[in-house]
C-alpha cells in the first residue's frame, strides 16, 4: 500500500493532520490569535466546565475547522452543532448543547485573515485555493512520516 502517492487530507488520520496542520500555523504565524486574557477563561461551551487545558487550543481548533471545510461547505451554526456535547445535569438526564459561537466566529475570521478560508457567495465558508494547497502539503508530509514510520517497523521486524 503506497501512501506517499495520494495528496490528500482525506487519505491520512485525521488526528494526525490537525495536529500537523496546528503546527504549520503556529509556525507561520499568519493565523491572528484573539489578544488578551480571552484565550485563557474562555470555556468552548456551555457543556464545558473548564477551559481548554492546552496552551495551543487556538491552533487546534483552526486546523480543525479547516480540516473540516475541506471536506464540505460549512457556516458558523453547523460548526456549534460540530463541536458541542453533552451537558451534565446532576442527576437530571444529559441533554446536547451546541458550542461557543464566538470561538467559532473569532477562528474563521483568523482563518479569513490568514487567506485559508474566503465566503461563499451563497453563504457559509469554503477553503481557498492557497488553504487546500498549504493542507494538501502538510498531508503529504504526514502520509510520508507515516510511510517511514511503517517502513522502520518492518526492516525491525
Amino acid at each position: 500500500m503506497d501512501i506517499v502517492d495520494r495528496g490528500s487530507v482525506k487519505d491520512v488520520d485525521q488526528q494526525q493532520f490537525t495536529a500537523a496542520f496546528s503546527e504549520f500555523l503556529k509556525k507561520t504565524g499568519k493565523l491572528d490569535v484573539p489578544s488578551g486574557n480571552w484565550a485563557d477563561i474562555i470555556k468552548l461551551g456551555i457543556h464545558k466546565q473548564m477551559a481548554p487545558v492546552d496552551p495551543d487550543w487556538y491552533y487546534t481548533r483552526c486546523a480543525s475547522m479547516a480540516r473540516f471545510l475541506y471536506l464540505r461547505r460549512t457556516g458558523v451554526g453547523a460548526f456549534t452543532r460540530v463541536y458541542g456535547g453533552l451537558k451534565h445535569k446532576g442527576v437530571r438526564p444529559s441533554h446536547f448543547q451546541r458550542g461557543s459561537r464566538s470561538v467559532v466566529r473569532k477562528c474563521l475570521q483568523s482563518l479569513e485573515k490568514a487567506k485559508i478560508i474566503e465566503k461563499h457567495a451563497s453563504g457559509g465558508r469554503v477553503l481557498s485555493t492557497l488553504g487546500r494547497r498549504n493542507m494538501d502539503t502538510i498531508a503529504k508530509q504526514v502520509a510520508e512520516k507515516l510511510a517511514r514510520q511503517a517502513q522502520q517497523q518492518q526492516q525491525q521486524q
